[in-house]
């Protein structure tokens, strides 16, 4: 992997653990996401008519992707409410790495040398295992599992299909802003639903935790795009997971949370992956 794309991506994991911190630290998640979603599609319509119009071949797997996000998002917000986050976050991105490798090896003919295998087996146990830092009592619900995992495999099929819609777009900017727009307005539009028969009141608060989110989002998203287009996308997806790493640094520091030697192991697992990944060629 390209050094600047190993920083790019690592950047981004950082904003995403930031944009989670910001969801986890407000109880209205649905009003959050839909604030999010209303402040990255304003951002992408300004930002129009500085980016290329993604060529017409990136049009199916970019339309396919924003339904996907949809999909990921509402089984998220389910197995939230089967379970809790601390278990249903660590299984969903960590299955996701092992399934865009799996497929990309065996579907797409991308070549992995047996060092970048071994770091995203590393990262992807790494992650999966941090649902087990509280104990194994929280997976007995086969629920949160199944939508755990439902999670998971929707965050691999709209990273697959971004990495390869960037790469026939033309411009990864421009697959991004339109992207960002088709799937903004689905979400709004789901979430409306979903609230159709309660009245609610966003509080300020949650308006600016979620714009706040909104922006930390957009921006590491944009970044894995573009970085998919110049690395090979499972080691991309890979190390993107190390945001959880970067998770628990938040919630050690942030919201006092515990450090107990499965947590340690299991980012110690993720990082001795990042390690391999960085200085093997």
């Amino acid at each position: 992997m390209p050094v600047e794309a190993f920083g790019v991506v690592l950047l981004a994991a950082v904003m995403h653990a930031i944009w989670n911190a910001f969801l986890k630290a407000d109880g209205d998640r649905l009003s959050v996401v839909k604030t999010m979603s209303q402040a990255q599609l304003l951002l992408s319509v300004v930002l129009l008519p500085f980016v290329s119009f993604p060529a017409a071949a990136s049009w199916p797997l970019l339309i396919a992707s924003a339904v996907v996000n949809v999909g990921y998002m509402l089984f998220l917000v389910k197995a939230y409410r089967t379970g809790d986050l601390s278990h249903v976050y660590p299984l969903a991105r960590g299955v996701a790495p092992l399934l865009v490798a799996g497929v990309s090896m065996a579907l797409l003919d991308v070549h992995l040398d047996v060092p970048s295998q071994l770091a995203i087996l590393l990262i992807g146990l790494g992650v999966t295992s941090l649902s087990l830092a509280r104990g194994a009592d929280g997976l007995r619900d086969w629920r949160m599992v199944a939508f755990a995992i439902g999670s998971g495999c929707f965050i691999a099929a709209y990273t697959l299909l971004d990495g390869l819609g960037a790469r026939a777009a033309g411009s990864a900017h421009g697959y991004m802003v339109w992207l960002s727009i088709l799937t903004s307005a689905l979400i709004i539009a789901a979430v409306s639903w979903f609230q159709r028969d309660v009245r609610t009141t966003i509080s300020r608060r949650t308006r600016l935790v979620g714009m706040g989110a909104g922006l930390a989002s957009y921006f590491g998203a944009w970044a894995i795009i573009w970085a998919m287009t110049v690395a090979p996308i499972p080691l991309v997806s890979a190390l993107r997971e190390t945001s959880i790493v970067f998770a628990v640094i938040i919630g050690l520091v942030v919201f006092n949370e515990s450090m107990n030697l499965r947590r340690l192991a299991s980012v110690a697992s993720t990082l001795l992956g990042v390690a391999i990944m960085k200085f093997s060629r």
